[in-house]
């Protein structure tokens, strides 16, 4: 089974690229979506239980935001792969302009994220990591070799 994890500024393509790679083949778990630490732990629990593969699409920008995803998927003997979303703030700010409603982050936030943002390394506990390049309507991904 897999877990993939998407490390990412807000607004970077992340749940587009989920739609377009991973709907039909894993659950997709997401803060925005779930709108709480417990609802996700529940909604992880599920997919361990049930051998189901699975896609954390929030930002992760941190090792530690990243820590407690990888520790609970090795537990459970799952593969983890990382998804690093090149941060372009110009483009995120564009796209998230275009949102309405909730969906819109405040310019605050996305920087905040952008500051934080660590870039994700296979010691980390990944089996396999790539790069995504968002070019606005399409993504370039390419594997992340270890160095």
């Amino acid at each position: 089974m897999e877990c993939v994890i998407f490390i990412g500024i807000q607004a970077s393509g992340k749940s587009t690229f989920y739609k377009e790679r991973f709907f039909k083949t894993h659950m997709r778990i997401n803060l925005d979506m779930l709108k709480t630490r417990h609802r996700e732990n529940v909604f992880m629990e599920a997919s361990f239980q049930t051998s189901l593969p699975f896609v954390i699409d929030n930002t992760n920008p941190t090792i530690e935001d990243r820590k407690k995803y990888i520790d609970l998927a090795e537990k459970y003997k799952y593969k983890v792969v990382g998804y690093y979303f090149e941060p372009d703030y110009d483009l995120s700010y564009a796209r998230n302009e275009e949102r309405q409603g909730k969906e819109k982050v405040a310019e605050v936030g996305i920087r905040s994220t952008l500051k934080k943002l660590q870039r994700p390394s296979y010691e980390e506990g990944f089996a396999e990591l790539y790069l995504v390049r968002s070019l606005y309507e399409d993504f370039e991904v390419r594997e992340i070799t270890m160095e």
